[in-house]
């Protein structure tokens, strides 16, 4: 062998472990998501196991898929408040069976493809007020907070209010508050795979205080728990497709700005048309997985960082999240106070977009503080989405600001008023 030809060899093999490193990290870092989406698709009537299963599932599909076909180094995984949007508001919220909320995502998954394959995107994105888009994710963020707040005791049911602080001297208080100072300590510090980091940290702490259940759970997945049937028995209820418009609002916008921003850091802006056709095939697949849809992780800024630059770290990490299956028994023993202070972390963060929205232009502040005020306070998606784009032309009319007024957007608050009035009559 030539000195040329060994040191083409040698460069293709630290090529290749650079990649592996970098997915391996990508990993780490999203890996979280397998216990804290399952957890939340728990609270829409299916198993914590078949909820982390759907999980796995989706993500090795999508981050296959976007290594494969995109060749680039992004891993999907269920996104963070589309998963609060599925299971509180989209099933819980309107009724809908589980198998009946994944026709939702069937549906919004398909139209969200059509974006992808169309110039409808575009037009979207150019028609629903960037206020708006970016008070849906700071109301997203407020209500992933809450439900983290309520799922580790930190707040409970006031006898004089709403809501009020939990009991201090709980056992299961102590360790979520203990678990929420480091979690937001690692964060700060920027300690790699500080999610993964928090959850064996407040497990560990939940089985010093004596509150962990340490009964190992018999692994069983059958394939109703790999495949799901979404149901279309419920696609003559209007309220079946006024929960398709927010996912697909959602999906379509947060996805663009996502991919965007990380295909800046790569320098593969080029590649964008890939990478949004993936995104969107792979959260119709999650709707036959058991899930919400995924999304590009935002923790993908890590395995960029990591020199990650080529499909082999997406099909690195979508091959450890297949290997997770293996690990389903012990990482459903996890506990509420071990997955809340990542909810909470990551609502904080959703909630920081609230700087995009101009507060100087009350035309614009009212409506996105309605929005981003009554999605958790009516704890429902849909219900704080609506009360903005009602308000939207109503404020702007009243400012003598019609013309800023798209036909798009008349087309979606009259779409909202007509969901509110069948509410108030009771259909």
């Amino acid at each position: 062998m030539s000195y040329q030809d060994s040191r083409t060899l040698q460069n293709k093999r630290k090529t290749w472990l650079t990649e592996m490193t970098a997915g391996l990290i990508g990993y780490l870092t999203t890996v979280y998501i397998v216990v804290v989406n399952g957890s939340i698709l728990s609270e829409a009537g299916v198993s914590l196991e078949s909820g982390m299963t759907a999980t796995i599932l989706a993500s090795f599909a999508g981050t296959i898929l976007m290594g494969l076909y995109a060749k680039l180094p992004l891993i999907l995984i269920p996104g963070m408040g589309i998963n609060a949007l599925f299971a509180y508001s989209i099933v819980e919220g309107t009724g809908l069976s589980f198998q009946e909320g994944l026709a939702v995502v069937l549906v919004a998954s398909v139209l969200f493809m059509v974006t992808a394959l169309t110039k409808l995107g575009s037009v979207l994105k150019a028609a629903i007020p960037e206020s708006l888009k970016h008070a849906i994710t700071v109301g997203l963020g407020f209500f992933l907070i809450l439900i983290g707040l309520e799922k580790s005791g930190l707040v409970t049911s006031g006898e004089q209010t709403i809501i009020a602080i939990g009991d201090f001297t709980s056992p299961e208080f102590i360790v979520s508050l203990l678990t929420l100072f480091i979690a937001i300590f690692l964060f700060m510090k920027n300690i790699r795979a500080n999610f993964l980091v928090t959850m064996i940290v407040g497990t560990i702490l939940a089985y010093m205080f004596g509150v962990l259940e340490t009964t190992k759970r018999s692994i069983q997945i059958s394939m109703n728990d790999m495949l799901f049937i979404p149901s279309f028995s419920a696609v003559n209820d209007p309220e079946f497709w006024l929960a398709v418009f927010p996912l697909t609002i959602i999906l379509i916008f947060e996805n663009m700005g996502l991919l965007h921003g990380q295909l800046h850091m790569l320098k593969r802006q080029n590649s964008y048309n890939q990478a949004y056709r993936t995104t969107a095939f792979s959260s119709l697949l999650s709707a036959f997985f058991g899930t919400s849809p995924t999304v590009s992780a935002a923790e993908n800024a890590a395995v960029i960082t990591s020199s990650g630059k080529t499909g082999k770290a997406a099909v690195t990490a979508g091959l450890l999240f297949l290997a997770t299956l293996l690990l389903i028994p012990w990482i459903s023993m996890i506990p509420n106070a071990a997955i809340s202070p990542i909810l909470i972390i990551v609502g904080v963060l959703m909630a920081q977009n609230l700087r995009n929205v101009p507060l100087d232009d009350l035309s614009e502040a009212l409506p996105a503080f309605l929005i981003a005020a009554m999605i958790p306070f009516t704890y429902s998606i849909a219900d704080g989405m609506a009360f903005g784009f009602i308000a939207y032309p109503v404020v702007k009319a009243a400012m003598g600001k019609q013309k800023e007024l798209s036909g798009i957007l008349l087309t979606t608050s009259a779409l909202f008023l007509f969901y509110f009035i069948m509410k108030i009559i009771g259909i």
